[in-house]
């Protein structure tokens, strides 16, 4: 059986942007295993199956997989026998553990690509400036990335209706959603906007902040999200007295 990073070898990146490309789409299906799609990862986890890995691949999506057959691997492989970790362990302290072997693994794609397409010192130091930039699994995972943003508000100039700091939204109706504002209004606020905002990560993706995009918070843990990452629209958030991200419905469904 050939394991899933076989697969994608023919489709190696070779630029310092191909790899951080390759990065970014590859962390962007672990968050989503971790995050919106974590009922679904919880269940394929069983500790009764064999040795399971957490692969995300470049097309932002991610699969729990048994490890490659071949010896050495084509990729580095991710931590082996997650799943066995899941029932004795808080579900919290699982998904961190498993955040943090994803961030290593991550790295260890990244920079194995570097090493094989002969990256110099200036290309790996460009990369991992570039991969730096971005918060960690684990800082999402954990939602570390908002306490940092609310720390770095407290000490900004005065500011009002920051995401980071409030369950408050943008929006007409307070408390639900952030809604974006149309163009003829907003034109010219855009830019002093993004400034006031630009701390915000996505709860679901980890991108920063941006003016132009509907973005929602959860009731329950306070972290906002992307619409387009939890399948909301501003339509359907009109009609939302308390939202509850994929994560805590999860938590909640489940004993």
């Amino acid at each position: 059986m050939e394991g899933p990073g076989a697969a994608t070898a023919q489709l190696s990146p070779r630029t310092v942007e191909e790899v951080f490309r390759d990065f970014k789409c590859r962390r962007a299906g672990i968050v989503k295993a971790l995050t919106t799609d974590v009922g679904e990862f919880y269940e394929q986890c069983d500790p009764e199956k064999e040795n399971l890995c957490l692969y995300g691949l470049p097309n932002e999506d991610w699969e729990v997989n048994l490890p490659a057959e071949e010896v050495p691997p084509e990729l580095p492989e991710p931590a082996l026998g997650i799943n066995f970790a899941r029932d004795g362990m808080k579900e919290k302290d699982w998904l961190s553990l498993v955040a943090v072997h994803s961030d290593a693994w991550l790295l260890a794609v990244a920079f194995y690509f570097g090493a094989r397409f002969g990256f110099d010192k200036a290309d790996r130091k460009r990369l991992f400036t570039m991969v730096n930039d971005l918060p960690s699994v684990f800082e999402i995972v954990t939602g570390s990335v908002k306490k940092q943003a609310m720390e770095k508000s407290a000490v900004s100039n005065n500011s009002i209706h920051k995401p980071k700091s409030s369950s408050r939204g943008r929006g007409s109706e307070p408390g639900k959603y952030s809604k974006m504002l149309p163009k003829d209004e907003d034109e010219g606020l855009d830019e002093e906007d993004d400034e006031e905002h630009g701390d915000t990560m996505c709860g679901a993706c980890g991108e920063s902040y941006a003016s132009d995009e509907f973005w929602i918070c959860c009731d329950i843990c306070e972290k906002w999200f992307h619409g387009k990452c939890v399948k909301i629209t501003p339509a359907r958030a009109e009609h939302i007295k308390h939202y509850k991200c994929p994560a805590c419905s999860n938590k909640r469904m489940r004993p």
